[in-house]
């Protein structure tokens, strides 16, 4: 075990080259340039609108879609070009809740079959001790252990998004990647599964990265916030301090449209004008540059580095002016 960071970006980028078997269309630059240090037992959350490398950024770091450019590292180590044998090690501790609770359960075959897959693959408990720990995981996560014998149509949309939480807490991961966990299940249902994993964070040491197009529930659940726009991090830092003062205009774009209850606390809602760019043709210089209220000439010649702004925070912007 290392004190460095968990895991950690270093440069990291990813082109998915575009076109269909005859053709060849333009790559689409979904990752560019990121570094990222997540230290051990941090909730991290990743933010942006729909098309800003969110979900890739997290399958990079799980180590399910290889970089174009840079590094992952797990503990200091690169997880890229490791042997069979070290990856299987890796790949316990690297774990990822879907998104859709429908669709990644296989269903055909029982809840409780699905949750063991993991013990028998990392041999982590012995066959005859399968089934009692397989309850132990579904009463973890507010199940009860006669769901083990159900198929997952028998379950409602929430209870489903527990038997894949408890899927990936199976292997005792240290890194769990949460992506939109809760965006498919209903509103009543959302705030169980979130206040669950906050819970089961805790209690378990995790170190978590939440994917989320919801500002609110990073604000409620992380300790640290990444803001990314087409691909690359505008704003990175403390959540408290970049939700009470957001620094990078795109950030404080997002936050001006998150409804607040405290009516002495509201703002005026900043309107970014067009559409996003199409990643397979970002703009030159800053990504952000088109929509941004307070772009300059420059803007358009100089990709901003992400450069310290406080305390444990950075903003990728070379206009001081702009910056809050």
């Amino acid at each position: 075990m290392t004190s460095g960071p968990l895991i950690e970006a270093v440069g990291v980028s990813k082109t998915f080259r575009g076109g269909g078997l005859f053709r060849r269309g333009r790559p689409v630059h979904a990752v560019r340039g990121v570094d990222l240090a997540i230290p051990r037992g941090a909730a991290v959350g990743v933010v942006g609108e729909s098309g800003s490398g969110k979900s890739t950024l997290g399958r990079l770091l799980l180590g399910l879609t290889p970089p174009s450019e840079g590094r992952i590292l797990f503990e200091g180590r690169p997880i890229a070009g490791v042997s069979r044998a070290e990856w299987r090690r890796l790949r316990r501790h690297l774990q990822i809740v879907f998104q859709d609770p429908f669709g990644s359960l296989d269903p055909r075959r029982r809840v409780g079959a699905q949750i063991a897959d993991g013990l028998a693959i990392h041999g982590l408990v012995p066959a005859a001790e399968r089934a009692a720990r397989v309850d132990a995981l579904l009463r973890q996560v507010g199940l009860e252990p006669a769901h083990a014998r159900r198929f997952p149509h028998e379950f409602s949309g929430g209870q489903r998004q527990r038997i894949g939480i408890a899927r990936a807490l199976a292997v005792q991961p240290a890194f769990l990647v949460a992506d939109e966990p809760v965006s498919a299940l209903d509103v009543s249902i959302q705030a169980q599964i979130l206040t669950l994993l906050d819970e089961l964070r805790a209690r378990l040491g995790l170190t978590l990265l939440l994917i989320s197009h919801d500002l609110h529930v990073v604000r409620h659940l992380c300790d640290r916030v990444v803001v990314m726009y087409l691909g690359r991090v505008m704003e990175e830092g403390p959540v408290r301090a970049v939700f009470e003062a957001p620094a990078h205009p795109y950030t404080r774009a997002l936050l001006s449209a998150t409804p607040r209850l405290d009516p002495a606390r509201r703002t005026r809602r900043i309107l970014l004008s067009g559409e996003p760019p199409s990643p397979s043709d970002p703009p030159s210089g800053c990504v952000f540059r088109k929509r941004c209220l307070h772009a300059r000439a420059d803007c358009a010649e100089t990709v901003p580095p992400l450069a310290p702004h406080g305390p444990a925070r950075r903003v990728a912007c070379i206009n001081e002016h702009a910056l809050g």
